[in-house]
């Protein structure tokens, strides 16, 4: 029986608390014993990715308490209800159903009178058989011509996610000959976004992708029109170039305005949608629908491996038991990702979202007050870009910030020089150990200016590569891991009432009912 309960009520809880200050990272970390840490602590992930915690501030004690933590809080066994189909979205009565879109982790879930799996799967081919007639020439423009980009315009989730697989991809793709259109995305309802854009693509031979599940977003709305004016003064008809991701009950399913639709549902958020047909008419059309399955397969191998109740082979597990460690025990505010890829560019504004939006709660999934911190505030930047910015921070601040690390040993593009006796990807890896080194054991030095106290923790995942099955497995390790902080401190990952007050506030300024402080700003931008 899975009991729900908060994380300051269970049994562990004060020896949870007791953990605090009992590592001293430097000691541990240096000289043989930090070599066996590094051995000792790396759990296997999927598709050949590792995830290695020597570096943090855990020893065989703190890991044998996070173990009975997890235990005691039924990690295994709500994750088991999560994908068996139960209501876990509290806040909304739904189904949480994003990992079924990669495969089936249990027994059927039926809902709405259909077979979901059979229905995320159904929407997949229906992209899949779209995207293979537009590269094969038997979907052109009015002209007999080919479509050579395809323009994704959406906001959130329709936005973020998609958009970092595509880059984290583009390289990839190049070398192995299969990029088969060009992406942009249209995200920001400032015009600007939108101009650029359009400026930067061939309109006659392009493809417009309308995201938006309720077929009300007035960002993604606002950006359809600017578009739709856009390719009627290039003279061609809309309803030729646009396509719509919605859900089958909103305004856009059933309009002529589009020449396709596409259908998701309630049961996956806008944030966890890449796996859905968000990311499957972009990915398929982009890279072809081969490429976008085997990035299904790396996040279905991850879910596969999230099932494990030892988090010693369970990395989604044992990264989140360290992360709430981190956060309730050791008292740290923020989390840095940190890979060091620049495909991963824009992986970690992807995270931000991911894990800020869906533990960022102060009542628990009864919407009662918790007594505890939740999540963390996520930021990040590749390396090394982010040594040269606000590493100066991380090294010397006054706040501890817990890092994760990302990187791999080869390259994506097949192309590299050596230099000093190495070459870059060996320099962009080295970087990597240095890094690590640096913060958990820092540097005596006379000079206060020049001295580096250490103890600041950090993980790492490792992998050969960044393809599209190692993409895919890293993409649902972190889905995974926020999932499991969510069960922990009793919260509801899966809605959104942070975003809502705004967007009211936004119409009533539109629609000018304003007065007091509010009057004043829209006044000061003139709206």
């Amino acid at each position: 029986m899975v009991s729900w309960k908060n994380l300051d009520t269970l049994a562990v809880y004060d020896k949870f608390l007791a953990l605090k200050g009992t590592v001293d990272l430097v000691k541990e970390m240096t000289g043989e014993n930090g070599a066996a840490r590094v051995a000792k602590y790396t759990v296997p992930m999927a598709c050949g990715l590792n995830y290695n915690f020597a570096a943090k501030e855990v020893d065989d004690n703190v890991l044998a308490v996070l173990k009975e933590l997890a235990e005691e809080a039924q990690l295994t066994e709500k994750y088991e209800e999560l994908y068996n189909g139960a209501v876990i979205n509290t806040g909304e009565k739904r189904l949480v159903l994003h990992q079924l879109c990669r495969g089936q982790l249990g027994k059927d879930v039926m809902a709405d009178g259909v077979n979901k799996r059979e229905f995320y799967v159904s929407q997949q081919k229906k992209a899949a058989d779209f995207a293979n007639a537009v590269h094969a020439g038997e979907i052109t423009n009015a002209a007999g011509e080919p479509f050579t980009t395809v323009v994704q315009i959406g906001i959130g989730g329709s936005d973020l996610g998609p958009r970092a697989i595509y880059i984290a991809l583009e390289n990839w793709a190049k070398q192995n000959d299969a990029l088969k259109m060009e992406a942009r995305f249209i995200s920001n309802v400032d015009p600007d976004d939108a101009a650029a854009v359009l400026k930067s693509v061939d309109i006659p031979h392009s493809l417009f992708i309308v995201v938006s599940k309720s077929g009300t977003t007035l960002e993604t709305l606002t950006n359809e029109s600017f578009v739709r004016e856009a390719l009627k003064n290039a003279g061609v008809d809309p309803a030729q170039h646009m396509l719509a991701v919605t859900s089958e009950t909103s305004p856009l399913a059933s309009s002529t305005d589009y020449r396709a639709a596409f259908f998701m549902d309630d049961y996956i958020g806008g944030r966890y949608s890449s796996s859905s047909c968000v990311g499957a008419v972009v990915l398929s059309l982009a890279f072809g629908p081969d490429i976008f399955a085997r990035i299904m397969d790396g996040a279905a191998a991850a879910d596969e491996l999230a099932k494990n109740p030892d988090p010693m082979q369970n990395a989604a597990m044992m990264d989140a038991l360290i992360g709430v460690y981190e956060r309730n025990v050791q008292g740290y505010l923020c989390t840095a990702v940190l890979p060091y890829s620049q495909a991963l560019a824009r992986f970690p504004a992807h995270l931000q979202q991911l894990d800020m939006e869906s533990n960022g709660k102060s009542v628990n999934r009864f919407g009662e007050p918790v007594n505890y911190v939740t999540g963390p505030v996520i930021f990040g930047e590749p390396g090394t870009n982010g040594q040269h910015s606000f590493y100066q921070l991380l090294h010397q601040g006054t706040n501890i910030v817990p890092l994760q690390f990302v990187g791999f040993k080869q390259n994506q593009a097949g192309m590299d020089v050596d230099i000093q006796g190495s070459t870059s990807q060996q320099k962009l890896c080295a970087n990597v150990v240095a890094q690590i080194m640096a913060f958990a054991c820092g540097k005596d030095d006379e000079d206060p200016n020049k001295y580096f106290a250490g103890g600041r923790p950090s993980s790492l995942i490792t992998g050969e590569q960044l393809n599209p099955e190692s993409l895919g497995a890293l993409l649902a390790h972190f889905e995974n891991k926020i999932m499991f902080q969510g069960f922990l401190w009793n919260v509801n990952s899966f809605d959104q009432e942070g975003v809502q007050l705004g967007k009211l506030l936004a119409k009533r300024v539109l629609a000018h009912e304003t007065d007091g402080a509010l009057k004043a700003f829209s006044d000061l931008l003139e709206i």
